[in-house]
This record gives C-alpha cells, structure tokens and sequence, in this order.
C-alpha cells in the first residue's frame, strides 16, 4: 500500500530542498549545516531531521534528480550513450556526460559526497556496474580493480581541482576519453 505525503509535509519537503539548493549554490556546500538549513528554511530542526539524517543526504536528494535522467539515457537513450555503441564509444560518452553533470551540478555533488559519502551514495554504484559492464564488454583486464579507477576523475573534489587549475571541461572531456579508449582497447 502506498502511503501519501501529507500537505504540510510535502510543503516543508519542498521548502528545505529549496533552501538547500540555495546555500548550497551560494558558497561551499561543505559549510553549510543542518541549522542553516532548518532556519533558511523556516522549519525546526526536528522537521528537517526527520527526513534527512545529515546535510550530504539533503545535497543527494537534489542531485538524484539529475542523476537520475542521466540513467535513464544509459539504459534507453540514443548511442553512443545508449545501447548499440562499441564499449569505446558509450564510455568515453559516459563519461563526457558525467563531466556535463559536474559542471552543472558539482555544488550539489560536493555537498552529497562529503567525507566518505561518495560510495555509499546510490547512483556511484550505479556509475560504477556501467563502467563495469563497458570494460568487460571490452574484455578488458581486471575490470574491478580499474571500474573505480576511471570513475576517480569525477570526484567533484578532483573536478573542482581542476576546474581552479584553469582545465577547460573540454579538455577534461578529451581526457576521458583517451583514457575511454585505452581502458577498452
């Protein structure tokens, strides 16, 4: 049985993702706590914890969205992303979107993979058995240990690193994607 929202909750809900949204977008997301939330928000503390243990879930409950839509195009969009493309071909696309991802959303990225997060956080395992499935796909050797390798680069940490070095995202694209086709070759 499905149980409905209640008004007032979805309203808070609502209200707390907004507010989030915004400190998050403001400044670094790893400053940004739980009281700032709740009083941006105009909620009580309790409200807020209720629904989210800590500040990174609140951060993964935004970025899930976007996420999201990035699966679905693995799974039923167009090649080179989609189904039908060589291994090469839809893990260096993977892996330009995911950069895409990044640099629309590394705030939230940021604020969601905070201290170990990163892996704990659905969608990475979900990163992850795709990178996994292109390299054996490939025939690539030791495909487990190299899965987490090429997805190391889109930390948003080392992202944002680079981004403050002056690294174009397309030349961070062009990257991965030599490493796309090296890792499959």
């Amino acid at each position: 049985m499905e149980t409905r929202e209640r008004a007032d909750a979805a309203r808070n809900r609502a209200r707390v993702l907004s507010a989030a949204a915004r400190l998050f977008a403001e400044g670094d997301p790893r400053t940004v706590t739980m009281e700032d939330i709740a009083r941006a928000a105009g909620v009580g503390r309790g409200t807020l914890y209720r629904r989210y243990p800590d500040v990174s879930s609140i951060a993964a409950a935004l970025l899930d969205e976007h996420e999201r839509l990035l699966q679905g195009e693995l799974l039923r969009g167009a090649p080179p992303l989609g189904p039908g493309a060589p291994p090469h071909e839809r893990l260096a696309a993977f892996l330009s979107a995911m950069v895409d991802l990044l640099d629309r959303h590394s705030h939230l990225a940021l604020g969601a993979e905070a201290g170990a997060k990163r892996f704990a956080v659905g969608a990475y395992g979900f990163w992850r058995a795709h990178v996994l499935a292109l390299l054996r796909q490939a025939g690539t050797p030791d495909p487990e240990a190299l899965a987490d390798i090429v997805l190391a680069p889109l930390a948003s940490e080392h992202f944002l690193h680079q981004r403050a070095q002056g690294v174009t995202t397309d030349r961070i694209k062009a990257a991965l994607t030599r490493l796309a086709h090296v890792t499959t070759a």
